[in-house]
């Protein structure tokens, strides 16, 4: 994740407007799974708890399972903002996430409706305060983490 090193001002930038976020991370996480929904609605049957297929977005949006899981993604987002100077160090969190994602049936390609979905929620939230920017620095952090993330995919499919 070396090359992946974003400028001080990127760094601010992310702090500053996480700082905004975090407060409330359910709340925001809902608003960017319910973005990703629209954007990827074939994702919503990976999500099933005790065998439970949702019939709509809404519905798993609001079951307790699915909320502890939209928790555990803002967690993500959160330690990827509290380790912007050493990146490095998620290296092998991140690639074993990549391998979860993978062995539940998450393809690549909807990462890129989650960097949307994220940048989407962060706009949503921040209104104007949102500048291309932020916009920008939030896209170089989270190509890193998708980079990171897929290195899991790629260790995995070797193991096969």
């Amino acid at each position: 994740m070396e090359s992946e090193r974003l400028s001080s001002t990127e760094r601010a930038l992310i702090r500053e407007s996480w700082q905004k976020v975090s407060g409330n991370p359910l709340q925001h996480g809902i608003i960017l799974f319910t973005r990703l929904f629209d954007l990827d609605p074939d994702l919503l049957p990976l999500f099933q708890y005790n065998c439970r297929q949702f019939s709509s977005p809404q519905e798993c949006l609001s079951s307790p399972e699915f909320l502890d899981h939209i928790r555990k993604v803002m967690l993500v987002i959160d330690a990827a903002v509290t380790q912007l100077e050493n990146l490095p160090c998620l290296e092998d969190y991140l690639c074993n996430l990549g391998k979860k994602h993978q062995a539940v049936g998450v393809k690549m390609d909807s990462f890129s409706a989650v960097g949307d979905s994220l940048l989407y929620m962060l706009e949503k939230c921040l209104g104007t305060a949102f500048s291309p920017d932020m916009r920008e620095a939030w896209t170089r952090l989270y190509d890193a983490v998708v980079k990171a993330m897929s290195r899991g995919w790629e260790a995995h499919g070797e193991a096969e």
